[in-house]
């Protein structure tokens, strides 16, 4: 009977893993968490979710990240061989719709009159300086460009309902970029073996995987500290504590980082971060707030 059991569980999780597989290497889930921060700024800015700023938001990640795919090819083939082979066969057809969403959501913008809708080509900006101009190959810098870009995306929805310098939202534009940042520092222990061949300094190349995840978890817990002191000092409704199971989230994950992890631990759990907690914010929005 195990082995019938066994064959069932297998043949019942393949589809599943191949589906989230698919979504991690599409750049799909990638796109749905940024949307996620979105999602969470309105709600705890409050301010009304609209479809327009969460497709913005859709369309800007799904460029940068398609763009940086094949940025990194080479790196990829080193590192992350399925998703290179992924890239290889469907990239294309990603690239194309990529571009035709981002340029239909610039034009969106700027045909309603988004406010900071001239914004829209920091994603240019960010494909430039980090696929083509070298930033990745700056110690620490590329992880901190990618804590900006995130931290970006609160400040966008706050200017987009014309109130970017609410309290709630340069909150959320902090803490995401940390919290981001830190999460980029995590996903770089994967590419230990791709970087060192490409010849870019990263955190745990040159601390190795164990002081990095120690990095991290004590950046973690700096960053849950700073919340509850910025949340006793300030304005800020309490209500933003819930963040803080974020962090939680994320002090479970990093212990088990690992170099020869694959793409779901690293493209589903580490990158699920923000799609877990706008799911706790909805949530406590429906059931208690």
């Amino acid at each position: 009977m195990r082995p019938v059991r066994t064959l069932v569980s297998w043949l019942t999780l393949r589809p599943i893993w191949s589906t989230l597989t698919w979504l991690v290497h599409s750049n799909l889930f990638i796109s749905l968490s940024t949307v996620s921060v979105a999602i969470t700024t309105a709600i705890l800015a409050g301010f009304p979710l609209e479809a327009l700023p969460l497709f913005i938001v859709f369309a800007a990640t799904m460029f940068v990240y398609t763009v940086n795919r094949f940025t990194d090819l080479a790196e990829d083939e080193q590192n992350v061989p399925r998703r290179a082979a992924f890239t290889r066969r469907y990239g294309r057809r990603f690239l194309v719709a990529a571009v035709f969403l981002y340029v239909s959501a610039v034009a969106v913008a700027v045909a309603v009159g988004v406010p900071g809708a001239s914004y829209l080509v920091l994603p240019l900006v960010v494909v430039a300086g980090y696929s083509v101009g070298g930033l990745k190959e700056l110690f620490f810098v590329k992880n901190v460009v990618v804590g900006l870009a995130w931290g970006a995306i609160p400040l966008g929805v706050g200017y987009y309902y014309g109130d970017p310098w609410r309290l709630e939202v340069l909150f959320l534009t902090g803490y995401v970029g940390t919290m981001i940042t830190v999460a980029a520092v995590i996903f770089d222990i994967k590419d230990i073996e791709g970087d060192r061949e490409e010849e870019i300094p990263t955190v745990p190349n040159v601390f190795g995987p164990s002081l990095t995840r120690r990095l991290s978890q004590g950046g973690n817990v700096l960053i849950a500290l700073a919340v509850v002191a910025v949340v006793v000092a300030t304005s800020l409704p309490s209500t933003f504590l819930v963040v803080l199971l974020m962090n939680g989230y994320v002090m479970a994950y990093i212990p088990f980082a690992e170099p020869d992890h694959g793409p779901l631990y690293y493209g589903f759990v580490v990158d699920g971060e923000h799609v877990f907690l706008a799911a706790v914010v909805i949530a406590l929005e429906v059931w208690i707030w």
